[in-house]
């Protein structure tokens, strides 16, 4: 049976990335390959016993210029792989990164068990809704970045560029409450909300790290934190490194997250940061 319910504090929650994509920005989106729905499943299967908790499906890239997709070609990516993983039993629960209503209900329909959403349910109004109506959990996102402000890093990739802030973590922490509000006027569970700084999402290298460095004054907003470092552009910028050779600065980042606070990492590469996990749970936590 699948898990329903995490405890905040004990440990670290890893969250495993699947790709319903053709066009990742870490190189391993699997909706291109020949059966997709398989190996979403060997994927999910491989996570599990590697140490991951969470599966989060998502069927529409977030890398900086990636184009958008309909709820309909979302669902038809997402929702044969998310059956097929449901009807396994695996002891994991399910998130699908989404932040369109139709996509989230039909999968919420079919057994997920969260909402990762990039825009803190403020690019759908609906979706907070079908959220509560369902009694689901969500993750809300901070994010201020645009479509058209992305850079080009030549060999590194692309990033999105810098928004403006007037103090980052109080301006973030700003912009989180406005999400939590719209969570909770729709009738979501103060128990079902996680809030994510956005690493990555509208912030410079510079925002980034600090953002890394000052977790815990989010964390004191009193919600479960999860962070997303996971070969994000801001670690090859600091090393110089292209998106697969960006494991030992996520685990890093990982790390001192953990350290500061986070009680849920989002990663590729799940063996490996389990364990990084591990050590630095052994090390902080009491």
């Amino acid at each position: 049976m699948a898990k329903t319910e995490l405890t905040w504090g004990k440990k670290t929650w890893v969250m495993g990335i699947i790709n319903l994509t053709p066009d990742s920005f870490s190189g391993d989106g699997i909706y291109a390959e020949a059966d997709p729905q398989q190996r979403a499943l060997a994927q999910a299967e491989e996570f599990i016993h590697d140490g991951a908790d969470i599966l989060d499906l998502g069927a529409e890239s977030s890398r900086p210029g990636a184009q958008p997709v309909t709820a309909e070609e979302e669902l038809k990516r997402l929702l044969p792989a998310l059956l097929e993983i449901k009807s396994r039993g695996l002891n994991a629960l399910i998130s699908v990164d989404t932040w369109k209503a139709e996509t989230a209900d039909a999968c919420l329909e079919a057994g997920a068990d969260w909402i990762n959403d990039i825009w803190g349910l403020r690019a759908d109004t609906r979706l907070a809704q079908v959220i509560a109506r369902h009694q689901a959990t969500v993750v809300l996102m901070h994010n201020r970045s645009h479509s058209g402000a992305v850079r080009d890093l030549g060999a590194l990739g692309s990033s999105y560029s810098g928004s403006e802030y007037a103090d980052l973590i109080p301006d973030i922490m700003t912009d989180l409450n406005v999400s939590i509000r719209i969570a909770r006027e729709a009738g979501i569970a103060e128990k079902r909300i996680i809030l994510d700084p956005g690493i990555g999402f509208g912030k410079t290298v510079a925002q980034n790290l600090a953002l890394i460095n000052d977790l815990k004054k989010i964390k004191k907003m009193g919600y479960p934190l999860l962070i997303g470092p996971s070969r994000k552009s801001f670690i090859g910028q600091v090393l110089n490194l292209p998106v697969e050779e960006r494991e030992e600065g996520t685990a890093a980042a990982v790390a001192i997250g953990i350290a500061h606070g986070a009680d849920i990492i989002r990663v590729h590469h799940v063996k490996l940061m389990a364990r990084v996990a591990h050590m630095a749970d052994a090390i902080v936590r009491k």
